[in-house]
């Protein structure tokens, strides 16, 4: 099981679901010590900013962080949930979360994937270039980047609520 959640609760979130591996997608200049319970090695950082365009001063998502991001969620074995958080629950997480099903489950439809992120987060508005960069890695020819398009941006929200997203 997959869950995604902001790191004001993200202690919370790997206490409650057993989780024994994490990803951090938050600014590089964060610090985001590796929660009591997971071993090092099991917990992904990667720092940029939540932007979609390069902007002077700010570090853009870039492929080599969705590669990342994808060699180590094939590498984590399942027998345990792994947590997806970013600053606020709600853009990078998200786009983490949708990144992971996606990769984990080929053989599913990018639209169907989509709608149950919706569904299981309203506020999600999952960053476009992280996407972007993951259709073109994972070969889905653009169906990705419509799919996200397809639900539109989330609700307003300061934080998102901690959800799942199951992988099955």
């Amino acid at each position: 099981m997959l869950h995604v959640c902001s790191l004001s609760r993200l202690t919370e979130t790997v206490t409650r679901t057993g989780a024994s591996h994490v990803v951090t997608l938050i600014n590089a200049e964060t610090m985001v010590p590796t929660p009591q319970g997971i071993a090092p090695e099991r917990h992904l950082f990667l720092g940029f900013n939540d932007i979609v365009t390069p902007v002077e001063g700010l570090l853009p998502p870039a492929e080599l962080h969705v590669q990342r991001l994808l060699d180590f969620v094939r590498a984590w074995d399942r027998s345990a949930p792994l947590v997806i958080h970013c600053w606020a629950g709600i853009s990078r997480s998200t786009a983490g979360a949708y990144i992971t099903a996606c990769a984990l489950r080929p053989e599913a439809d990018e639209e169907e994937l989509a709608q149950v992120l919706r569904r299981n987060a309203p506020s999600a508005t999952p960053n476009a270039r992280l996407v972007a960069f993951a259709d073109k890695l994972l070969q889905r020819n653009g169906r990705m980047i419509d799919a996200i398009r397809g639900i539109g941006r989330g609700a307003d929200a300061f934080e998102g609520t901690p959800f799942s997203l199951p992988l099955e």
